[in-house]
């Protein structure tokens, strides 16, 4: 009977490391992505819009003064 109760908690164990590595490489994939979506509403909470980085990821926000005194 405590063998069984050993067996049960090491499949409990190996199903929540399998979930974690997938939920890291899946996060670790998608980062720049899911920076840039947090990066676009942030600017938007502050009255700043956001610029597009070179990779995802890079963007930032800037003052609308700023970016439409560069297209001068």
């Amino acid at each position: 009977m405590l063998n069984q109760k050993g067996q049960a908690l090491v499949e409990y164990v190996l199903i929540v490391a399998i979930i974690s590595v997938i939920t890291i490489s899946i996060v670790s994939y998608f980062g720049g992505y899911l920076k840039d979506s947090i990066t676009k509403t942030s600017c938007s909470l502050v009255d700043q819009e956001y610029e597009e980085g070179e990779k995802p990821g890079e963007g930032k926000c800037v003052d609308k003064k700023e970016k439409s005194d560069l297209w001068k």
